[in-house]
């Protein structure tokens, strides 16, 4: 039997595509002539192609983002010298632009599939499977491709396709251990964010939601870990919100997350009394905020009410049940290091409980890329295209943003310096200038570009607390053997923690269930869950008083253990 083989290159294993399962659920009568290898980037590029080869594809097919473009070129072209005669296609949001360059470049590529490609796979299916070809590779839409004499062909592009027909592609979810559920309820966007390519799509389609609702089911039925919705603006439409995740209330299996990119500011009063209903670690929100700059949100034409994404992140804070993870970019228009700084400040006060600083990439086919030049943008050749300067922003502001990205992951992040990351908030007006210093720090002590292991950052951070800031070391220190029992219990302790030989008949007493908790003794009352940054630091007491770390549990949202304080307290 002939064999199309659709590929995959993945960031993490963790992920999944979502794209080459919907076109292999839309293959119809081909179905089964359809085959899925799914790798990562992680993975060596000759183990990649020694797999590839050894199927055997009549067809060979790669799905192309901004992650895996260098992978997946490097491949095909040294497939190609090995099978010549295989056609290699290539789709995906990341070869869709620009497409007769890319051909021109690319010799061993076919064709590429351009935009939604559900419709041009099933007849591109027929078109190799089919020993009589019922179409001619000119009367498939939606594709660029080689003629017989080298010439480079283009079709009408396709009609936005009704998202209810996509046929649902997750009936079976045995190759789906360990990995993350990616679902799709909608596509376009309603706005314009001129750096998206999502903005370019302005049909915006609802898949049905007696669909909707009966594929949720079935995720929640199988107990799926974790499904992300991949809707561009998930909460755009009112009543479709509400109905979903009144929905997810009502059938929650206790174990199934599910996640969501939202605008905050579109939130009403209703969706945030229902968010307060849902369990702890139920859904997960990401926000886009990208800056604060008001000049800059209108010149990449966005529509955000700061307020508005202020105060709803701040409801949903405090009812302690959502992980809200809130994104920043640097580079954009309008934006110079002084204001990317206060942005960061401005986004960090909220406390989310991930902060990501990304930057600005300047991505063919957006508004962003056809204005670069206006805005004087350079950026990196090859993908992500990452910006390298702007008119507003030079290369050594971008290389000190750097910084703070680096040390905002390792220490805010990655949730393993909680406590100590609330207190260091009295010792700074701007946490955007504490990350710098600390990561200037890093490179003058030799520290970057290395792994370290969890005491060893906590060994940095106290120095550089004590030599740049003057620090109270003590405090700190048993802030950090704080936050280090908090994620788990160590098997080493830092030279500075005390002798638990001092303490065994406390540890007999109240660790019966032997790892599964931990009994240490602080002078300092740290800020807990509830409490977030503060701007006065705690005095120390002279009697000291016990936390007991349960690890059999932990918070649904950040993992972090339970605590609870025993014996002598405040």
């Amino acid at each position: 039997m002939k064999k199309i083989l659709l590929v995959a290159i993945n960031a993490k294993y963790i992920h999944s595509n979502l794209a080459v399962h919907s076109l292999r659920a839309s293959a119809g009568e081909w179905k089964d002539c359809v085959e899925i290898a799914e790798y990562t980037i992680n993975q060596q590029k000759d183990e990649i192609l020694r797999d590839i080869f050894l199927k055997k594809p009549e067809v060979l097919c790669f799905s192309c983002y901004l992650w895996n473009l260098e992978y997946v070129v490097a491949i095909a072209q040294e497939y190609h010298k090995l099978c010549p005669d295989t056609p290699i296609w290539l789709g995906g949001p990341e070869v869709s632009y620009e497409t007769r360059p890319f051909l021109e470049k690319h010799a061993f590529t076919t064709g590429i599939m351009i935009g939604e490609g559900e419709d041009t796979f099933r007849e591109l299916c027929a078109y190799y499977l089919t020993d009589a070809n019922e179409k001619k590779l000119s009367e498939i839409a939606g594709i660029v491709y080689r003629g017989q004499e080298g010439e480079f062909l283009q079709t009408d592009p396709r009609e936005p396709k009704c998202l209810s027909d996509v046929p649902f592609c997750y009936e079976d979810l045995s190759e789906y251990d360990h990995r993350i559920i990616y679902y799709e309820s909608s596509r376009g966007c309603p706005f314009s964010c001129s750096y998206c390519l999502s903005s370019i799509d302005k049909k915006l389609r609802f898949r049905d939601m007696e669909l909707v609702k009966k594929e949720l089911q079935f995720f929640l039925d199988h107990q799926v870990p974790q499904v992300k919705f991949v809707d561009r603006t998930f909460n755009c439409d009112h009543e479709r919100t509400m109905a979903i995740w009144s929905f997810l209330l009502e059938k929650d299996n206790g174990i199934t997350n599910f996640h969501f990119e939202i605008s905050a500011d579109l939130l009403r009063e209703d969706e945030l009394a229902l968010i307060a209903q849902m369990r702890p670690g139920l859904i997960q929100l990401e926000i886009g905020v990208q800056t604060t700059n008001a000049v800059t949100i209108q010149e990449i034409h966005r529509t955000m009410r700061l307020e508005k994404v202020k105060e709803a992140v701040w409801r949903i804070q405090k009812a302690g049940n959502i992980h809200q993870h809130l994104d920043l970019i640097a580079g954009l228009p309008y934006e110079d290091f002084e204001s990317f700084r206060h942005s960061f400040d401005e986004i960090y006060a909220l406390w989310p409980n991930q902060l990501q600083l990304g930057f600005l990439k300047v991505l063919k086919g957006s508004f962003m890329y056809e204005h670069a030049k206006e805005y004087g943008m350079a950026w990196h050749e090859t993908p992500p295209y990452e910006v390298l300067y702007t008119k507003w922003l030079s290369f050594e502001d971008v290389l000190k943003i750097k910084h703070v990205e680096e040390m905002l992951e390792v220490y805010y992040n990655s949730g393993q310096f909680e406590v100590t990351m609330k207190l260091i908030y009295a010792l700074t007006d701007s946490m955007f200038d504490l990350l710098l210093e600390l990561g200037e720090f890093y490179e003058e002590k030799g520290y970057s570009g290395m792994q370290h292991s969890r005491i060893k950052r906590c060994e940095i951070l106290l120095a550089f607390l004590m030599e740049k800031k003057k620090a109270s070391e003590e405090l700190f220190k048993e802030a950090l053997t704080f936050d280090l029992y908090y994620r788990e219990n160590c098997k080493t302790r830092p030279d500075w923690a005390p002798d638990p030989s001092k303490y065994k008949e406390m540890t007999r007493t109240y660790c019966s269930n032997g790892k599964m908790s931990h009994l240490e003794p602080f002078h300092y009352r740290f800020p807990d869950k509830k409490e977030l940054g503060t701007k006065s630091l705690p005095i120390r007491s002279e009697k000291p008083y016990w936390a007991l770390f349960h690890y059999d549990d932990r918070d649904p949202l950040d993992h972090q253990a339970r605590v609870e304080y025993v014996g002598t307290s405040f």
